[in-house]
């Protein structure tokens, strides 16, 4: 029996080793109703089903917080900006969409052009990808004259959404986006003279986290999104 209870232990901290079992925590502020967060995780889940996986929905600026305490062990996030105490890597990208009511002149279109958004009313979280979606109105509107006026709400995506329904503005938001569905709204893919408009994904670790699962992790991530290492 004693026997029996050593080789246990010794194949599970072999197990533990490799990354095929043990614990990783997740960090994000963006949707995983679709694109390629959810895919990502449910991959994972799928290879290393002994891995217990634990998901964080919080604010970039906790979950930087979170990460660097040790409490996250990986981030994905919209921004890539190199870090003294992190490593990061550029993973996937995902189109910029505008959340319009259903009965919105510019819904009637199979694309939207930014142009279009001269006369309307943006609303925008304070919180989540904000701050790349302003970047990107100030980037196509050179003019402040001829930009849309931008109204900031300390609320959450789904509320924003709310809000767009209600009709007291349009909104931007990415493909991932798409995957829950809410009532009233359409979404069009925002383009210019160039295609469409894009926002860039980067995972962020610390680089002292040793934690086997991590390391699966980090390597999927290599294998589905060849990128080069930042912060290296």
């Amino acid at each position: 029996m004693v026997l029996e209870q050593v080789d246990t232990l010794v194949a599970t901290g072999r197990s533990i080793g490799r990354g095929e079992t043990g614990h990783l925590s997740v960090g994000f502020c963006t949707s995983i109703s679709a694109g390629n967060l959810r895919t990502t995780l449910l991959d994972f889940r799928t290879r290393f089903p002994r891995i217990e996986l634990a998901i964080a929905e919080r604010p970039r600026t906790l979950l930087m917080n979170a990460l660097r305490s040790g409490t996250l062990d990986v981030l994905i996030v919209t921004s890539d900006t190199p870090s003294s105490d992190n490593k990061t890597l550029r993973v996937w990208s995902e189109r910029v969409l505008v959340a319009l009511p259903e009965d919105h002149p510019l819904a009637a279109r199979d694309a939207v052009y930014w142009t279009d958004l001269r006369d309307e009313t943006v609303l925008l979280s304070h919180h989540d990808s904000s701050r790349e979606f302003e970047d990107l109105i100030i980037s196509k509107f050179v003019s402040t004259d001829d930009r849309p006026k931008i109204d900031r709400h300390d609320v959450s995506r789904s509320m924003i959404k709310g809000l767009v329904s209600m009709k007291l503005g349009i909104s931007l938001v990415m493909e991932s986006d798409m995957g829950a569905s809410f009532a009233g709204l359409k979404y069009r893919e925002l383009r210019d003279g160039t295609g469409s408009s894009h926002i860039g994904f980067s995972a962020h670790w610390c680089a002292d986290n040793e934690n086997p699962a991590l390391n699966r992790f980090l390597e999927m991530l290599a294998e589905r999104y060849s990128s080069p290492s930042l912060g290296d």
